[in-house]
């Protein structure tokens, strides 16, 4: 039977489907009857459930943060969804596609990894590519970034996000570096490869999508810093010889500055062009995916006609329509005379750019190549993991 996902849901829907369940509460009305109150959510949406007539016995039944199987009625409470649980069972391991509930990126996570090694194995520097091979050498980390979302609730907030985050602010940075020839590239993409990867350990995302101890504690942006004192040391071994002082500095300083400002985290605003390189692009790369989601994607709900609510981390509502791609489908599409001038433009734009001569190209000299850097870890051939 096909789910019926809670996005999908309206008023007088009754469903009975397993959910993943959070932040649960035991409390009593004013009439002092027990109920209970917490979320369900499935990888389309969250919504606020509630359950009356409750017990202590059933509160305890249910995971603080899991899986449960549910049934009850979706009623409309201030303008928004809520679920009212009728009955409610463990949820059998085999009775759900864990896909179903949890949010899921769309590409391809196995061929990410090989093309985030690739990129890694280009380093020059040969004591960033030691340092970026001892993070690479380490298989629970690897596989830790291959699933981990790169936020709770925000950008990338999906079962491989981290990875997706990382891989396309170093593609990106690679494409740009090129324009600022006293940039250091293999310090930005260092940088860029480690400034969340203590993501890792600080979110949770077995069930549900949210933060360790430690990572409340202690916070992505100081534990990637630490790490990079302790793949120093596994790095050293693989050089045979120390690696600078002043390199590790550099690579902590692009982290931990990495937020920017500490209004949003940093521990130091951004000191070098590596850094501020780093911070703009991850910042830029975590901004139009937020932006792109709430205009663009699946989850584009909330929000009035064309404009979603206000955005919090834009300051304002983001408007929706991509209007020049509309304007192209539909006026073309209705108009054959204004398509075919379209594609008139486009060929005679086309043959120009052929026919111009050629511009002088910068030519950078060419640094010591360190040997490729393999992790049967990223292979194309491996299994892929569950």
């Amino acid at each position: 039977m096909r789910r019926l996902f809670l996005r999908d849901c309206v008023p007088g829907d009754v469903v009975e489907d397993v959910f993943v369940v959070t932040g649960k509460q035991f409390s009593a009305t004013t009439t002092g009857k027990y109920f209970i109150k917490a979320f369900v959510s499935d990888r389309t949406a969250q919504v606020t459930a509630r359950m009356w007539n409750a017990s202590r016995e059933i509160f305890n039944a249910i995971p603080d943060s899991g899986f449960l199987r549910v049934r009850g009625r979706v009623e409309n409470y201030q303008n928004n969804l809520q679920f009212i649980i009728e009955q409610l069972w463990p949820a059998k391991e085999d009775s759900f596609d864990i896909s179903d509930l949890m949010p899921h990126t769309s590409r391809d996570i196995d061929e990410m990894c090989q093309k985030l090694f690739e990129i890694c194995g280009t380093l020059k520097n040969r004591h960033l590519s030691a340092l970026v091979k001892a993070y690479l050498d380490d298989e629970d980390l690897m596989n830790a970034l291959a699933k981990a979302p790169a936020a709770s609730t925000f950008h990338h907030a999906y079962i491989g996000g981290l990875l997706e985050h990382t891989l396309n602010s170093m593609q990106v940075a690679d494409a740009v570096v090129r324009f600022y020839p006293g940039i250091n590239r293999d310090l930005v993409l260092t940088g860029i490869f480690l400034h969340d990867i203590a993501k890792t350990w600080e979110l949770r995302y077995d069930s549900a999508f949210g933060y360790s101890d430690g990572g409340q504690l202690v916070g992505h942006i100081v534990k990637s810093a630490m790490w990079v004192e302790q793949k120093a040391k596994a790095a050293e071994e693989i050089l045979g010889e120390p690696i600078p002082r002043k390199i590790i500095d550099v690579v902590q300083h692009i982290i931990i500055s990495h937020h920017g400002t500490p209004e949003f985290g940093a521990v130091k605003t951004p000191a070098t062009p590596e850094a501020i390189m780093v911070h703009a692009l991850e910042n830029m790369d975590a901004k139009l995916m937020m932006a792109l989601t709430a205009t663009r994607g699946d989850a584009n709900t909330g929000g009035e006609g064309d404009w979603t609510e206000y955005m919090k981390a834009f300051g304002g509502r983001l408007y929706r329509p991509d209007v020049a791609a509309n304007e192209e489908e539909n006026e073309n599409e209705n108009n054959p005379k204004l398509r075919e001038k379209t594609q008139e433009i486009t060929k005679v734009a086309t043959r120009d750019h052929r026919e111009a001569k050629p511009q002088p190209t910068m030519v950078v000299a060419d640094q010591s190549v360190k040997s490729k850097i393999t992790n049967p870890l990223f292979e194309s051939s491996q299994k892929k993991r569950s």
